[in-house]
């Protein structure tokens, strides 16, 4: 289904976001619009597909008249329940608005059946995968923020601008095999090295690589672009928080042409390929670091 990846990349944002407003919405939950924000991943540590939404929701919501915001219930003979929403039923209803999801899909003609799964576009096969995704668990994987709100967001911070792999897990090229450093969550998070053929690591890399255009972070509910500007102020109001600092208004003229750049970039080496000069645009610094030391935990 690689030819629909546009297609079922969308339905994967929509299709958890609808689930996430469901539970927030209904008032034996939460009774309000929270604020989500998600972050596109695709792969795992040795480069493989693994095509996965990272969310997060705030620990609360607006409520639905704007009156006030609604935390958490706790009861007094309701022990807290330990995420905002139940785990089992967040991924039974998953599973459904996805299924749901696939089969407007089908029936609009959006998707398309090239390849391996040229044998999809016959119906009964297409039912018998319906059929068998909707036999199988979903998993919807929560887990506790445990060093605070801004840890995890500094862990997502890193795969919002980059794809697959960094250059500090590279260990080697050379022979036409490349070496490469990976954490196997399977086996205690042990750090092991991996050699793959030239070939096989850019077909990997390359299945990472979102179509043209495609926005890997979105937002929905309080923070969706069509009710930030409103609701946002109003939180910030209820729970006492100042509004952030105002981005410059007068932003600093454009600087005069530095006629010794132009002169070096006149003479600049040229692109062997399309003959485009070729410049500096950032120096980064050596960090020293060793690609075999301690990383912070990848949940891919």
């Amino acid at each position: 289904m690689r030819g629909n990846r546009r297609r079922l990349y969308a339905l994967l944002f929509r299709a958890a976001a609808a689930t996430l407003r469901t539970f927030a919405l209904d008032p034996r939950y939460l009774g309000a619009e929270p604020a989500i924000t998600m972050v596109l991943h695709t792969w795992g540590q040795t480069l493989v597909e693994h095509v996965h939404v990272h969310c997060v929701v705030s620990g609360g919501g607006l409520a639905l008249d704007g009156s006030t915001w609604v935390a958490l219930p706790m009861g007094k003979k309701t022990r807290r329940r330990p995420f905002l929403f139940p785990v089992a039923a967040l991924s039974a209803v998953f599973r459904g608005k996805h299924l749901a999801g696939l089969r407007r899909a089908r029936t609009r003609g959006q998707l398309r059946f090239a390849g391996d799964s040229a044998v999809l576009a016959d119906p009964p096969q297409w039912q018998h995968l319906l059929a068998a995704l909707a036999s199988r668990d979903w998993v919807v994987y929560c887990k506790r923020p445990f060093a605070g709100p801004a840890q995890v967001l500094t862990y997502l911070s890193r795969y919002t601008h980059r794809v697959a792999i960094s250059n500090r897990r590279l260990r080697s090229v050379g022979d036409g095999v490349v070496r490469f450093v990976y954490h196997d969550y399977a086996d205690h998070d042990r750090l092991k090295e991996m050699s793959l053929a030239a070939p096989e690591l850019l077909r990997r890399f390359l299945l990472h690589v979102v179509p043209r255009g495609f926005m890997r972070i979105r937002h929905y509910g309080l923070t969706a672009n069509r009710h930030r500007q409103d609701k946002l102020p109003r939180c910030r109001e209820l729970l006492g928080v100042p509004p952030p600092p105002s981005p410059p208004t007068d932003p600093a003229p454009p600087s005069e042409p530095d006629t010794a750049t132009s002169s070096a970039d006149s003479t600049a080496a040229l692109c062997p390929h399309c003959g485009t000069p070729l410049r500096i645009v950032e120096l980064l610094p050596v960090t020293g670091r060793d690609p075999l030391a301690p990383t912070p935990p990848d949940t891919s």
